[in-house]
């Protein structure tokens, strides 16, 4: 089993990193000014690690494929107010509630674990400082 690990691992990492489309750099810009929108909410998406680099991740809200991400790049949302749910594909399937206030902005950290085969994810709701920081350090993928 040791060994079969490792020659996952070998290959995942010979295999380089991912690639989804990523949205125009005035796209990104404009997401990147933080401006909530006033009758609706706005739901960031971010995965700033490197680890898994070379996995896609799709996410979805309320069942709707949005985008996939890869390392360092982020989707954003814009949502109707109220109840929400993020999921998060990789491995294992993470999801999220979110209770959409208008006028908000919601930021979502998706970690990215190490799985048996696949890498696993695991969405995390965080504050704005942190989840502002994170989005900086990312570029927006193109978002359905």
């Amino acid at each position: 089993m040791k060994k079969f690990l490792v020659i996952a691992a070998l290959t995942l990492n010979m295999v380089g990193c991912a690639s989804v489309n990523m949205a125009t750099p005035q796209q990104d810009a404009t997401v990147k000014s933080f401006a909530a929108p006033k009758d609706n909410a706005g739901i960031y998406i971010y995965r700033n690690e490197t680890m898994g680099s070379a996995v896609k991740m799709e996410v979805a809200v309320d069942g709707t494929p949005i985008g996939k991400t890869v390392a360092h790049t982020f989707l954003y949302k814009e949502v109707a107010p109220g109840k929400h749910t993020l999921t998060s594909s990789a491995e294992n399937t993470s999801t999220l509630e979110i209770d959409a206030k208008p006028g908000a902005l919601y930021y979502v950290w998706q970690e990215v674990k190490m799985g048996i085969m696949y890498a696993r994810t695991k969405l995390n709701l965080v504050d704005e400082t942190e989840g502002k920081k994170g989005v900086l350090e990312t570029k927006l993928a193109e978002t359905k």
